[in-house]
């Protein structure tokens, strides 16, 4: 307890979300530290000493960003699998963001090619493609252009399985979206939808935060006998480099990774870019308590969600400290906080803390206000050690 009385002052500074002063962002937007993380792994030794990668533990590796795992990962698939296609807007020509460059003159345009300006008729398309058996990868190019095909997804991909009684399914569908904050996007190309789709029984949604944990997750997603929905937190496209292993390997859905193991003091959670700014929040907090014990944990798959995972480091730390950039109300940080106040009660210490967007659209000039900054974080873990 002698950690917990140290000054609690708010540091001058936190991570920005911009690049510096008189040069323009570039079109994904820029996230300052991310290259310099400690979750980055910069060298072939960092990238393969882990243990869910056990199986390529001899392979070669190459530099890529985030962007270029997407492209790798699609390649993969395509290469691996006759019936995978790629498609949605402008996706022939490489897409918004480049993800898709090169994969049309590499595997032919039958197999990668562009649809009209229709979201609806994606999703519609890919679940038809996927029902006979194909492996369709579509593109929403932003995330928050999903809700014309929000009725697709929710009412015919989530539920083709149960109302046929498992005689028919479209397991091989996933649908790609580039997703959050981008530094300048304003309210239509900065959501956070994976709530609406984690209310879902039937899909899957997963959130990548690095380029190795993206080309492992997206094809474990193409792979994966449930149709999933893909978040790509589109500030990361270019933020960083890592280490990403050649050979074809897949990282588990549904379980969730701890970056950093803590013993005593207190569990935080997040997803995609999220973590990047409680890394930064972590380290204010350190500053302030030297010796102070955090267990970071990174969700990945937002549902179904690893609640063994988070519940067993709650148990062991007594507080918990949830970050996501979509609204408060509503978003899935309430799910998490109510199973773990419904498994953990005897065993907490404090109120469960959300650091949410807050309740309103998305805004352009405000966005710095509106994201769950290092600052608003860094005061909400003090917050939950003083009380």
């Amino acid at each position: 307890m002698s950690l917990l009385r140290s000054a609690f002052s708010i540091p001058r500074r936190a991570a920005a979300y911009s690049t510096k002063k008189g040069v323009p962002p570039p079109a994904e937007g820029f996230m300052e530290g991310v290259a310099d993380s400690a979750f980055i792994k910069n060298t072939r030794e960092q990238a393969l000493n882990n243990p869910e990668l056990a199986s390529i533990k001899n392979s070669e590796t190459k530099k890529l960003n985030l962007f270029q795992s997407v492209n790798e990962a699609l390649s993969t698939a395509l290469e691996s699998d006759p019936k995978a296609v790629v498609f949605g807007e402008d996706v022939a020509f490489g897409g918004v963001f480049r993800c898709t460059m090169g994969l049309a003159e590499k595997h032919g345009k039958h197999r990668v090619f562009n649809t009209p300006l229709v979201e609806q008729g994606i999703a519609g398309f890919a679940i038809g493609m996927a029902a006979v058996g194909h492996t369709p990868i579509a593109e929403i190019q932003f995330a928050d252009y999903v809700f014309p095909a929000f009725d697709q997804i929710v009412n015919e991909a989530a539920k083709y399985r149960y109302r046929s009684g498992n005689e028919f399914n479209v397991g091989g569908l996933t649908i790609r979206m580039p997703s959050m904050a981008v530094g300048h996007g304003g309210h239509y190309h900065s959501q956070s939808p994976e709530a609406y789709f984690a209310h879902t029984p039937g899909v899957k949604v997963v959130i990548p935060r690095s380029p190795i944990q993206t080309k492992g997750l997206l094809l474990a997603s193409i792979r994966d006998k449930n149709p999933v929905i893909f978040m790509e937190p589109k500030i990361l496209y270019r933020a960083a480099v890592e280490q990403v292993p050649v050979e074809d390997y897949t990282l588990p859905l549904e379980k969730a990774e701890i970056l950093t193991e803590g013993k005593s003091d207190i569990t935080i959670v997040g997803w995609g870019s999220q973590l990047y700014v409680l890394e930064s929040a972590i380290k204010m907090a350190k500053a302030q308590i030297p010796g102070l014990s955090v267990e970071l944990i990174d969700l990945r798959t937002i549902y179904p969600w690893d609640s063994e995972t988070v519940c067993k480091s709650v148990n062991k730390t007594g507080r918990l400290l949830i970050a996501h950039e979509a609204p408060q109300t509503g978003g899935f940080a309430g799910e998490i906080a109510a199973t773990v106040q419904d498994k953990c009660f005897l065993r907490l210490e404090s109120p469960i803390a959300r650091v949410c967007g807050w309740d309103v659209p998305f805004p352009l000039v405000f966005e710095k206000f509106y994201v769950p900054s290092a600052i608003r974080c860094f005061d909400a873990i003090m917050k939950s050690l003083k009380y």
